[in-house]
Formats: C-alpha cells, structure tokens, sequence
C-alpha cells in the first residue's frame, strides 16, 4: 500500500529503517506524517519487528505517544493493521 491511499482515521503500519509505527493515520505532506494513538517499535531484528506487528494486531495498540510526527522519507512499507495476520 502506498502511504497516499491511505484514508485518515484508518490504523496503519509504517515501517522505517529504524522504527515501527503502528497508529490512527492522519495526514501527510509528503516530507511529514502525523499520526494519533501510536505504539512505536525500534528495530533490533526483522523478527522483533514481525513479532510486535503481530502481537499489536492481535492484542490492540499499547499507546506510547498520542501524537507523533516522523518524516516520510525513511518509509520502507505500509500497511492496514486489520490486514496483519493475528497469529
């Protein structure tokens, strides 16, 4: 999914070089997202980062920021939390 289909209000995993964000997308400018009610998840593994993913889309979104901006540059993926396989 690219970030410019995404309707706001839709829960979304976006993924950068560092960082896993999973929240209420927004809105994005293109060179800035904001997004509401993120859990955030910085990488130290390719397996870590599909095991939070998972574990979010199953359990819910443990909040740690109620809004976060990051730059879209780092974007590597996007995706609908609800498409997550939840086991």
């Amino acid at each position: 999914m690219q970030l410019t289909q995404a309707h706001h209000g839709i829960n979304l995993v976006i993924e950068t070089v560092d960082r896993i964000y999973i929240g209420r997308f927004d809105s994005s400018n293109g060179f800035q997202v904001l997004m509401h009610d993120c859990a955030i998840h910085t990488i130290r593994s390719p397996e870590s980062a599909e095991e939070f993913v998972r574990n979010t889309a199953k359990y819910g979104v443990a909040v740690d920021q109620r809004d976060v901006r990051f730059d879209a540059a780092g974007i590597q993926r996007v995706r609908v939390l609800g498409d997550v396989p939840k086991e």
